[in-house]
């Protein structure tokens, strides 16, 4: 089943990544929510009037899809969507879930050593790891947030990288193949919140 999806993403390095995700998500696309080309323009609009036109387009989403890009830090919005994200807002006799949330690693210059690091353990296990100074802090503690912890490997205590976190990544290429089914992965863990040390305040 499509759910409602929201993408947030620093314009002007991963507006291309955006529009192949809604071109991915094909029949399914028409339960985006966010920017589109018929968007109105709020370059000179106020803070809070950019908040609350956001607010509207996230309040009726199920989940927040993160395009994870090398100067997402730059953005004025993302943390801020984000942390709106996992919040229940109450409108009226309505309160609104908290959303699932998937980040997606872009692909930079053929790879993604721009911020993934890969290794083995000892004992032959590999493990991915990244680099938190590239990423908000509500992010870094929304990952390997599970309790108790989930682990890829028991033995030498690998988390394991989408169960064990409630913000989970997923490389580009990866996501592309089948967006649907890493945005119901993410949608699943919303019935699994309790599962999870989430931290909402950016």
């Amino acid at each position: 089943m499509a759910r409602k999806t929201f993408i947030s993403y620093k314009y002007n390095e991963a507006q291309e990544l955006r529009d192949n995700i809604i071109e991915k998500l094909g029949e399914d696309a028409r339960y985006y929510k966010g920017e589109t080309s018929s968007s109105p323009d709020l370059t000179d609009k106020s803070t809070e009037t950019i908040k609350e036109y956001l607010k509207d387009m996230i309040y009726d989403t199920s989940v927040l899809v993160v395009i994870i890009s090398p100067n997402i830090k730059e953005s004025s919005w993302i943390d801020w969507e984000i942390a709106y994200a996992l919040k229940e807002i109450k409108r009226g006799d309505q309160t609104s879930k908290i959303n699932g949330i998937v980040g997606i690693v872009q692909k930079v210059d053929g790879d993604y050593s721009w911020i993934a690091n890969t290794g083995t353990k000892t004992d032959g296990c590999s493990y991915i790891s990244y680099d938190n100074g590239k990423l908000y802090p509500i992010i870094n503690k929304n990952m390997y947030n599970s309790e108790p912890p989930i682990y890829h490997c028991e033995n030498c205590e690998i988390w394991c990288g989408d169960k064990g976190s409630y913000i989970s990544f997923v490389k580009e290429d990866h996501f592309l193949e089948d967006p649907n089914m890493y945005i119901e992965r993410a949608y699943e863990k919303i019935n699994e919140k309790g599962n999870y040390d989430i931290s909402k305040e950016k």
